[in-house]
């Protein structure tokens, strides 16, 4: 029987350094290092009509919504992660160990794929809940036009809401605008048996 080699911790501080100089991102949690895989041609082209989309519509407002290379900070759960779109209204707040860094998102958006779905709707989200400035969490589907929105009530319980179907319009009232789910997956090539309804 071979002995089961535990990961060695390291400092946050530590971690910020290696991912300053690493090719790839690695996301941290609670003084281990975790490796992200890179997306698929759907995941990269729905994330990225998303903030294409939420660029353009948020151009004369204060919010501006960044790609998954902005790193989220949060400090009480040592944290440190890259959601697949955030959106930040007002100046950013910078985390003081992490200056690249940001901790004040409004909404946060994660791509469903079949390795993250269940952390990305359980644990990820029980972490994205501690942020006080978030308002609101969408998760994309890949598999078919589908959009669910969480959105933080006056109670702090999350509201779920289901936008399904390719002439659906996504509301995110957090930051008074919308997308319609044919932006969301402009250019997608749905497969045969897969053809949005």
């Amino acid at each position: 029987m071979s002995a089961v080699i535990k990961p060695e911790w390291i400092s946050y501080s530590q971690y910020v350094e290696q991912e300053r100089i690493a090719p790839t991102k690695s996301e941290y949690y609670a003084g281990e290092m975790f490796a992200m895989a890179g997306g698929s041609q759907r995941h990269n082209a729905i994330s990225g009509n998303t903030f294409a989309t939420l660029y353009a519509q948020l151009a004369t407002q204060p919010c501006r919504p960044s790609l998954s290379d902005q790193r989220i900070r949060i400090s009480k759960l040592e944290l440190g992660t890259y959601p697949d779109v955030s959106v930040v209204c007002g100046k950013p707040t910078s985390d003081p160990i992490d200056p690249d860094a940001i901790t004040n998102p409004k909404v946060l958006v994660e791509v469903l794929s079949k390795t993250t779905e269940s952390y990305d709707r359980g644990k990820k989200f029980s972490f994205y809940r501690q942020i006080d400035s978030l308002d609101e969490y969408v998760l994309i589907s890949q598999d078919e036009p589908l959009v669910e929105r969480f959105k933080r009530q006056p109670s702090g319980e999350w509201l779920l809401t289901v936008f399904k179907g390719i002439d659906s319009i996504l509301d995110l009232p957090s930051i008074e605008t919308s997308l319609a789910l044919s932006d969301i997956y402009r250019t997608v090539d749905w497969t045969e048996g897969e053809a949005p309804t």
